[in-house]
């Protein structure tokens, strides 16, 4: 399971990436693989145990502001092995195979060009 999820500190005036950092620090020492950017943490593990932790990490930041929103999205997804990693390598291949694919098609493409004018695709004058 792979679970993404962000922390608002709520009736605090100032930044509240100091209450973040709290929650942050439990989710690094859960050993659980996980990944934090400028909008999410994501964390990969079993249900109860990212939960655990998603329920840890609220209370951190729940103890020193009045109110914490939390915004959650899961991705169960049995038999992908290290979803954190594995869906960004999947993606990346498929990126990759897309790229092959369009330049094959371009370099048909030029070639059938070429051999129906008799000018290849470059552009160079015409063989006789």
């Amino acid at each position: 399971m792979l679970i993404a999820f962000a922390l608002t500190p709520m009736g605090v005036e100032e930044n509240g990436a100091a209450y973040v950092a709290d929650a942050i620090k439990i989710i690094r020492e859960s050993g659980l693989p996980n990944r934090s950017d400028s909008m999410y943490t994501m964390i990969e593990g079993d249900w109860d145990e990212v939960m655990d932790v998603v329920k840890r990490a609220t209370e951190a930041v729940a103890a020193r502001v009045p109110r914490v929103q939390v915004s959650i999205r899961a991705d169960v997804w049995p038999g992908m092995d290290r979803p954190l990693d594995g869906k960004i390598a999947m993606l990346e291949q498929r990126v990759a195979q897309n790229a092959a694919a369009v330049d094959a098609l371009d370099g048909s493409a030029a070639a059938a060009d070429a051999d129906a004018s008799g000018v290849p695709a470059t552009g160079a004058e015409p063989t006789p």
